[in-house]
């Protein structure tokens, strides 16, 4: 019989399972990014803890270049 650790089985699909991953968070953050004028880049941040939570609150509360000056 042998032993394996739990898991295993998954291997070769764990770094494709990540990049799908980070590809439903990265996505959505790429258009709202470009939208808000800001850089479509800081989208990739999105899969960084704790830079994401911080970023997101930037994105938040922070008055957005594509908005100019109307009001909210």
């Amino acid at each position: 019989m042998s032993e394996t650790m739990p898991g295993m089985g998954m291997w070769p699909m764990g770094p494709l399972m990540m990049l799908v991953m980070a590809a439903l968070v990265i996505l959505p953050f790429w258009f709202i990014f470009s939208k808000a004028g800001y850089s479509k880049w800081l989208s990739l941040l999105m899969v960084v803890p704790i830079i994401n939570v911080i970023l997101l609150y930037f994105l938040a509360f922070t008055k957005w270049p594509s908005i100019g000056n109307r009001n909210l």
